[in-house]
């Protein structure tokens, strides 16, 4: 195995320090060793400006990467040489534009949500997906949700360390409530409201009972994301890139529908900035017909009718 150089090692320790999220700390690094290997010298350190900026330049050039993508790139770079190793004069930072494309996400009708959860066999990820949509849930947290963070006095849901560490609060349906209570009654486990399998349980446990009751880790991702296309699949849905994410942005576009707020909605989607919580208003059905319904509604509320001469 090929030693770390000294200079990478401090680097790790630098972004550890930074407190950035783990998969945040595995891509930075990532990034660092590949320009490395790239640019054939045994540490990036050894890279002058130039080379750097030729790197970057060929990534926006001769690879099909995201918007996004280069732009971890370009902040895992300029963390590395501008606030690791102080390179603070180089301009090659500024030099680079990156254009970022951001098409509409697809959305289910509620008709559509309905086939689709229909179409997934299995139990735990049946309950699972059917928790992601009603509560507008990444894939993520759904499945580390812990049984303290149902709070069923209050009606609410706690999403603890979301995406970029952030928490949040979620309104929860007493029939979904009553759902869960119902799941969770059939494995009781003293931590996870959605308990890992894992491999070989038939074989380690005889029953799914025993081995979600046993289990050590929340249900993985990748088994959701699974029976997510497996649904898909049967569901025999035409539209294009559904995924367990388009659940997501079908309760986003679904409660802007029914009238919720975009702040309200922002706050329940745990977005930063409210423009990423706009792009759902270009998604909901609310047809011209309903619009004149409000009008009619708000004329017989506060428009006085005319005054006889």
């Amino acid at each position: 195995m090929t030693p770390t150089p000294d200079c990478l090692s401090a680097f790790i320790r630098f972004v550890q320090l930074k407190s950035l999220r783990k998969r945040s700390q595995e891509e930075y690094v990532r990034w660092v060793r590949r320009i490395a290997r790239e640019g054939g010298v045994a540490c990036a350190s050894l890279l002058h400006e130039e080379q750097v900026l030729a790197f970057l330049h060929g990534l926006q050039q001769n690879h099909d990467y995201k918007g996004s993508t280069l732009n971890q790139c370009v902040c895992a770079l300029r963390m590395f040489y501008r606030d690791h190793l102080g390179r603070v004069d180089w301009k090659c930072w500024s030099q680079i534009r990156i254009k970022r494309t951001a098409p509409l996400p697809t959305v289910l009708t509620r008709g559509e949500v309905r086939v689709l959860l229909d179409s997934v066999k299995v139990a735990r990820f049946r309950a699972v997906l059917s928790l992601m949509y009603q509560c507008g849930l990444r894939v993520g947290e759904a499945c580390r949700i812990e049984v303290t963070h149902l709070d069923r006095a209050r009606g609410v849901l706690r999403i603890l360390n979301g995406k970029g560490g952030k928490s949040r609060e979620v309104p929860v349906s007493p029939e979904m409530f009553e759902r869960l209570g119902a799941w969770w009654g059939q494995h009781r486990h003293p931590r996870y409201l959605f308990p890992g399998v894992g491999r070989a349980w038939k074989e380690k446990y005889g029953c799914q009972k025993l081995a979600l009751r046993e289990a050590q880790a929340p249900m993985s991702e990748s088994s959701v994301q699974l029976a997510m296309k497996l649904a898909v699949a049967d569901a025999r849905l035409k539209k294009k890139g559904v995924c367990c994410h388009t659940l997501r942005h079908s309760y986003a576009t679904h409660l802007l529908e029914e009238g919720v707020s975009v702040r309200q909605l922002q706050a329940y989607l745990g977005h930063s900035s409210i423009e990423t919580t706009v792009v759902y208003l270009h998604l909901t059905e609310v047809s011209e017909g309903k619009a004149r319904e409000a009008l009619s509604r708000l004329y017989a509320a506060a428009i006085p009718a005319p005054r006889a001469h």
